[in-house]
């Protein structure tokens, strides 16, 4: 009962630290599948969300997909998972333009002290004009940290765990009276 109790409080205590689940800005490397290869860039565009731009090319096509991300902690501030949709163009050979949406889900390692993210992922998508109408895509990617994010200071991080947030803050002073005053 007292390791329930010891586990059950180190859980608390850790939702309260601040989601640091990337260390970077921009990234951008190389995209290996079952059938394709081909470019990934990312951009951090929010604290949890990242833009991701794909151009691979496989035996028979050619595809730009852009995805929306979020990320999510795993194992520390450089190990996590990712979750996301977006939308796939490009051009199928005997066939013609094709697009579609994705979805997907992967997780991505940050490694220590170098310059580089390895991520794996599931890619699926959803054709809406192609010869098929479903795929099931997965691939591995290495990135390189081309923009890097300061890291957050001892004084940044004990603050977030111990003072109210500024959304709690503007919440209480909006509804302070019914007319606002």
């Amino acid at each position: 009962m007292k390791k329930v109790i010891l586990l059950g409080l180190c859980l608390c205590f850790l939702s309260c630290l601040p989601a640091l689940a990337q260390r970077y800005k921009t990234a951008a490397g190389l995209r290996i599948g079952n059938d394709e290869f081909g470019g990934t860039i990312q951009q951090k565009i929010l604290e949890k969300t990242t833009l991701e731009g794909m151009v691979t090319a496989g035996p028979r096509q050619v595809t730009a997909t852009i995805l929306a991300e979020q990320h999510y902690p795993v194992l520390g501030q450089r190990f996590n998972y990712y979750l996301g949709g977006g939308v796939h163009g490009g051009h199928l050979k005997d066939y013609g333009t094709i697009y579609g949406v994705d979805g997907i889900l992967g997780l991505e390692y940050k490694m220590n002290g170098l310059p580089f993210l390895l991520s794996a992922d599931i890619k699926p998508a959803i054709h809406l004009r192609h010869e098929e109408w479903f795929n099931f895509g997965g691939a591995f990617s290495i990135r390189y940290v081309l923009i890097k994010e300061k890291p957050p200071t001892p004084g940044q991080i004990i603050k977030g765990i111990f003072s109210p947030s500024d959304k709690k803050k503007k919440k209480k002073k909006e509804g302070s009276s019914i007319f606002g005053f």
